[in-house]
């Protein structure tokens, strides 16, 4: 028998809760156990005038924008839509059924106003994580670091010749483009001037690193805690291979300085093996360098290389395979000269007739009267790194590293971070933090039980 025809019969009257229908297991359920903003209207009173007509609650976008983040929601006009259709947004931004959604443009007008005054996606940033810290998911011991590229807000093809280029317009963007110039994030970070700009976000980078074709991008450099891939600072850099070093060590002395955490290990790729960062690691911070040493002293024509000399450090000379030494002086000078070079090395030299006179000098130096060998000043730390790089702990430390490769995976993938929507220097910075915030968020509801 055919039931009879269901027809909506409103009702007067409605017993409605949307407690009752947000399931327990639901991941907004378990972010809100951890996420606290009681602290948000106190630090942003300063900023809010004492007179007038009442504002958006602040804790109210906060939620918006980090379920936005959370739930893979990237334009902000969706959000609103999505919290007034769906009941577990709903809940988890403190609406009931009959309380008005905020006008999308609420979020800009605040996020380049009284939001980036304070500082506040920061605020919010370091609030999460001292939380993380708390519930013991952040051991300290090994910190691992990569950065990863993010396309900007400007169409590749849409370029000017930088040494042409005049604003037509004074833009935000372009604001914080002249503002960064003298940043070493940005502008600093090399002594190459770019030969192309974006004339909508100057401070992008036109990179090739995607290899498929080129693109202005910025870099989100992440410090994360290996243990349970907790992630400890991020920072927007330009995607510069010193900006993205540079910020890797801002971040250690920050983590230090604000939370004590002193890590054992410092887990990198190749990009963090220079001579001067291994140099700061070891000597500076006494940590353990767990990353291939940049080095580019292997000759590939078949002549010796300068892992084929000895270094006596008792004697300050070098050895060569023949036994003939090579020494940074050879004489006195009336005037003082430098041992150290511009570049942070030391040369050592053969003499001519030494060389003159060797059997071997056609696989030394068959193309120059006597040999020579450059050593840095930090070749101690890298001597170090290398020696950690035939142990077990640093292929441990290889296969740890993933995490950080994954997080940028889920970066991308979930949160749906695969283009930025703001411009500028602060509209990266912006979106990199909500998103460090959000993962952290997410790994706290994943690995910490629900309480009985």
């Amino acid at each position: 028998m055919m039931g009879p025809r269901q027809v909506a019969q409103a009702s007067l009257f409605y017993e409605f809760s949307i407690e009752d229908h947000v399931p327990a297991d639901h991941l907004l359920r378990k972010i809100d156990r951890y996420l606290d903003l009681s602290e948000i209207r106190s630090f942003l009173a300063p900023y809010y005038s004492h007179q007038g007509r009442p504002s958006v609650d602040p804790e109210l976008m906060i939620r918006m924008l980090l379920l936005g983040y959370a739930m893979g929601i990237r334009s902000e006009r969706r959000i609103c839509e999505e919290v007034h259709l769906n009941l577990a947004y709903r809940w988890f931004c403190r609406l009931d059924l009959t309380d008005p959604i905020p006008d999308h443009s609420t979020f800009s007008k605040n996020r380049h106003g009284r939001f980036r005054d304070c500082d506040l996606f920061r605020h919010l940033f370091e609030t999460v994580l001292a939380r993380c810290i708390a519930e013991g998911l952040v051991g300290g011991e090994e910190f691992g670091i990569d950065a990863s590229i993010i396309p900007a807000d400007a169409k590749r093809l849409n370029k000017v010749e930088a040494k042409d280029w005049t604003p037509e317009r004074i833009t935000r963007a372009t604001d914080e483009y002249f503002e960064t110039l003298d940043v070493a994030a940005f502008g600093a970070a090399t002594t190459v001037k770019p030969k192309v700009l974006s004339p909508v976000d100057p401070a992008a980078r036109f990179t090739g690193a995607k290899k498929a074709y080129s693109i202005f991008a910025y870099s989100t450099n992440y410090l994360v805690d290996l243990e349970n891939a907790i992630i400890l600072d991020v920072e927007a850099t330009a995607p510069i291979r010193q900006a993205e070093v540079n910020a890797a060590l801002d971040m250690v002395d920050m983590v230090e300085g604000l939370y004590g955490l002193y890590p054992e290990k410092f887990v990198g790729d190749g990009a963090y093996g220079n001579a001067e960062t291994l140099g700061w690691l070891v000597h500076e911070k006494g940590i353990e360098p767990h990353v291939p040493v940049l080095d580019k002293t292997w000759r590939q024509d078949g002549t010796f290389s300068r892992a084929d000399f000895t270094f006596d450090a008792e004697e300050d000379r070098y050895l060569c395979p023949g036994g003939i030494e090579l020494l940074p002086h050879r004489r006195q000078f009336q005037t003082i000269r430098p041992r150290v070079t511009d570049d942070e090395t030391v040369r050592y030299r053969a003499a001519k007739s030494d060389c003159d006179g060797c059997a071997l000098k056609a696989q030394c130096c068959p193309n120059t009267p006597a040999r020579k060998i450059t050593r840095s000043i930090h070749e101690g730390a890298r001597d170090l790194a290398r020696d950690i790089a035939k142990t077990d702990a640093f292929v441990a430390s290889r296969h740890a590293r993933r995490k950080v490769e994954m997080l940028f995976a889920h970066l991308k993938k979930i949160v749906g971070l695969t283009r930025l929507r703001l411009r500028g220097p602060n509209g990266a910075k912006d979106e990199f933090t909500l998103a460090a915030t959000a993962q952290n968020l997410r790994k706290m509801a994943k690995l910490l039980p629900a309480p009985a």
